[in-house]
């Protein structure tokens, strides 16, 4: 008996596991997008340290990644069970926070030093290089959680009817492959510079030929992501709300219908759009809100 007892538990495992190794497959199919997003986003924003410290600052990210995962799984599935009306407002938050500095980086390219939003350069005496990598970190950190939060609601969403332990495992798998795989990919790419030089002082001439061809694609490809990472804070914060308020969704729907064969790229561009809009919205408040408080009081 005792023994049957233990085949048929083994086998109640097997099922579980193979149940969310489904639910985990499906849910990844259609996050797959903002995992694409959020590999730009972090690989350009661990970028710019010295050689030597590239590694470390990408565990520190990973590490947060983990923590911000380790609070919506639980907390995704307790607010979908209590409140789950709160799931898209809370989405759209973590939208305008990512339009919001989307635009930041923009305007702060196009007007270095003017933008009134912008981070004043601070004196040396205030911290120097390790004090600017944990900004950095946590500034890549807080983005990172709102993209988890959306890769988490999104995986939700595909296994509302399974059972809750089903969906924790799912969730649970889908936030550690998610992490080890973005920031596994991120540090190959931050240390391409790194093996272009070990490739370079090889014997073989074919050999060096390569690790001069990476030196000079590492910085394209760093540059490349910068727009990219930029580009995908519009897409997924305007793809928050476009998706989230029913009238731009009504929008989308028709404008996609207009475009017949182009219906794809079209709503890919009308999300950018919403999300410039957006972004262009926060950034106007939040600059009124700047000057209103610097105003001489009378």
């Amino acid at each position: 008996m005792a023994g049957a007892s233990l085949l048929t538990l083994i086998d109640d495992i097997a099922g579980l596991l193979d149940d969310i190794a489904g639910l985990t497959k499906t849910a990844a199919q259609k996050s797959a997008g903002v995992l694409a997003d959020d590999l730009a986003l972090n690989a350009e924003q661990v970028t710019g340290f010295r050689p030597h410290r590239e590694l470390a600052v990408v565990w520190g990210v990973a590490k947060g990644s983990l923590l911000n995962k380790a609070i919506l799984v639980p907390a995704a599935l307790l607010v979908s069970a209590l409140a789950p009306w709160m799931v898209t407002p809370l989405l759209m938050l973590g939208g305008g926070f990512l339009c919001f500095e989307g635009l930041e980086k923009v305007l702060q390219k196009l007007f270095p030093g003017q933008h009134p939003t912008e981070e004043k350069p601070r004196h040396p005496a205030q911290g120097g290089s390790a004090e600017r990598e944990k900004r950095r970190i946590r500034g890549a950190v807080r983005t990172d959680f709102i993209l988890s939060a959306e890769v988490i609601v999104i995986a939700l969403g595909t296994m509302t009817e399974a059972p809750l332990l089903q969906r924790f495992g799912a969730l649970a798998a889908i936030g550690l492959i998610m992490t080890v795989g973005v920031y596994g990919l991120v540090a190959g790419i931050v240390k391409i510079d790194d093996l272009g030089l070990v490739l370079q002082e090889s014997g073989s001439s074919f050999v060096r030929r390569m690790g001069r061809g990476l030196l000079g694609f590492a910085p394209l490809l760093m540059k490349f992501l910068g727009i990219a990472g930029t580009i995908a804070m519009f897409l997924v914060g305007g793809g928050i709300y476009s998706h989230g308020i029913p009238f731009i969704h009504h929008l989308a729907v028709e404008l996609g219908h207009g475009l017949g064969s182009w219906e794809g790229l079209g709503l890919i561009l009308f999300d950018g759009l919403v999300g410039v809009v957006v972004g262009g919205i926060i950034v106007a408040m939040v600059t009124i809100v700047q000057r209103l408080r610097g105003a001489p009081s009378h």
